[in-house]
């Protein structure tokens, strides 16, 4: 008789998942909405009134974006680029190919790898203590007293975090690019056993500057992707014990989620303009 009441309620738990699952998804795309004006009006009065911008604060979060993320950025992006070095000296032997590694490995680096490579570790490290702190004074109703107050949270906790990353994204992108050149090139010199001098030219020849400052635009259209989701899902914390982490959790998965989707639509872009 149990199971088959089990079987009689099944489709109308399933209904009322989906259902539930449809509302939730509605509320989350409202308050996306909702913050992205807010975040926007807030930013616009930033560029109408720089005095108001906390400096101390900005320059806060730009060390922190920037200059403690450089050793981490420069050995993944060399680790990256040492492996993809490797695994394409393999294949190209077999078919003397190997005075093309040079350009495959710089363009794969700087136009997708890098930027990639940046993003994913930006969203472990800034987006994820984003989310946490913002979270942390949710949880503390630090952000509802500063509405209390009459001062509008997302000018103070936003908008210095999106200017940091906004700026200091593109640095560690080019920090990444040199870095997974320098990789590849260990192995072109060490496997292959060409001159540095060749695995230069091959490398200025193959790698145009408009590569760099498509590497330049993503990593910064991935950086305000990154800050704007990590604070997003910071505001949306709730109210209990384990809010924090999910909030955390859900910021580094949707961030890494929009960045791809993003990499998506940019590369095709660019292949339109340097293709």
């Amino acid at each position: 008789m149990a199971g088959e009441d089990q079987k009689k309620s099944f489709p109308e738990d399933f209904f009322i998942s989906v259902g539930g699952m449809f509302y939730t998804l509605k509320e989350e795309i409202f308050s996306c909405i909702v913050f992205a004006g807010r975040v926007s009006s807030a930013v616009l009065d930033a560029f109408r009134h720089p005095g108001k911008i906390r400096k101390r604060e900005l320059l806060y979060f730009m060390n922190l974006c920037g200059a403690d993320g450089v050793p981490i950025t420069f050995l993944i992006c060399f680790l990256t680029g040492f492996i993809l070095g490797y695994q394409c000296a393999v294949q190209m032997q077999k078919y003397g190919a190997d005075a093309f590694l040079a350009g495959l490995v710089g363009c794969a680096m700087v136009r997708e790898l890098s930027p990639l490579m940046v993003s994913i570790i930006a969203t472990g490290r800034t987006g994820s203590a984003f989310a946490a702190e913002i979270g942390s004074m949710k949880v503390s109703e630090e952000v509802d007293a500063l509405r209390t107050m009459g001062f509008m949270p997302e000018r103070f906790l936003v908008v210095p975090k999106l200017f940091a990353m906004a700026l200091m994204m593109p640095l560690l992108a080019i920090i990444g690019d040199i870095a997974g050149i320098l990789g590849g090139a260990v192995i072109g010199i060490t496997v292959l056993h060409q001159p540095l001098s060749a695995y230069y030219s091959q490398t200025v020849s193959w790698v145009r500057p408009g590569y760099f400052l498509e590497s330049i635009i993503k990593t910064a259209v991935f950086g305000i992707i990154i800050c704007f989701i990590g604070c997003w899902r910071g505001f949306r914390t709730g109210s209990d014990a384990l809010a924090v982490g999910r909030s955390t959790t859900s910021s580094v998965v949707l961030s890494i989620l929009f960045v791809i989707i993003a990499d998506t639509i940019l590369a095709h872009f660019f292949n339109n303009i340097f293709f």
